[in-house]
């Protein structure tokens, strides 16, 4: 947890899911060159000699260091061969702002927890607290689906109320309110637990989803919201991420992100695209 600004944030969590390994861009760089025999790793002299089978591939993708890679990356700066290898990240509690960030990398595969797929519970406590007008059934559920990057709770109280009375401006604009926000099975919890907001809440959790429920209601959540998602980044590219953002001048909250992705990327990797000193 950290304080900006007068606010608390708890900071993202990320995981190194896969790496491809070194090997595979020293093998392309001697391709350019027909440089094998130069190579220091065994594996790369051994393509001079003879097709690929399993196990030399093994040894190429257990390579660790290319004093190669290392000449064209830092004194020839020919960054391209760095687009061979390709590192995963898993990371869980990020915002919605800095996904916003992130779509201005154009090279990386991204997926992203749906909005439109996942508000289900907030718009079934919401439902729920419709059932004897209670405000604070709907503040306290949320409060506890820890759903926001800021960890204060009173700050998270008026995020909540916000999102409370857009969906009550909603409700007495469209008539069919509750067929959009309740799947047509559970429509009928709505009769059988009126007045209790608690056992309308769990019958409507137990029930069906609403398919899609996020299309009608997305509007109400702000950039503060948690995002997980898995992003992969060629070598390059990812050199190209931790220049811009881990800068003093990058947004603070894609500036965590990209300093705990660095700290879960393996050295040999870092070697090639981090200056040191």
């Amino acid at each position: 947890m950290e304080e900006m600004y007068g606010i608390k944030y708890s900071k993202p969590e990320v995981v190194l899911m896969q790496d491809t390994g070194i090997g595979v861009a020293e093998a392309a760089a001697r391709t350019c060159y027909d440089s094998f025999e130069n190579s220091e790793n065994e594996a790369i002299r051994f393509m001079e000699h003879a097709l690929l089978d399993e196990e030399a591939c093994k040894k190429i993708n257990a390579i660790e260091e290319s004093n190669l890679l290392h000449d064209l990356a830092w004194t020839h700066f020919h960054h391209s061969i760095l687009e061979h290898a390709n590192l995963s990240f898993l990371i869980r509690g990020t915002s919605r702002g800095v996904l916003q960030e992130h779509a201005r990398h154009r090279i990386q595969a991204i997926s992203v927890r749906s909005t439109r797929y996942t508000m289900s519970s907030v718009i079934n406590a919401f439902v729920a607290s419709q059932t004897t007008g209670d405000k604070e059934f709907f503040i306290q559920k949320v409060l506890g689906f820890d759903m926001f990057v800021t960890c204060d709770e009173a700050y998270n109280r008026i995020e909540i109320g916000a999102m409370y009375d857009k969906l009550c401006f909603q409700a007495q604009m469209i008539t069919d309110f509750y067929e959009i926000a309740v799947a047509k099975s559970s429509l009928v919890f709505l009769e059988q637990h009126k007045g209790n907001a608690q056992a309308l809440y769990d019958a409507l959790e137990s029930g069906k989803k609403k398919r899609n429920v996020g299309d009608a209601f997305k509007h109400i959540i702000s950039d503060n919201v948690k995002v997980d998602m898995v992003v992969t980044f060629n070598l390059r590219s990812l050199k190209n991420y931790f220049t811009l953002r881990n800068s003093g001048a990058a947004y603070f909250q894609i500036r965590w992100l990209a300093q705990e992705m660095m700290r879960k990327t393996p050295s040999k990797y870092l070697d090639l695209i981090i200056k040191k000193g």
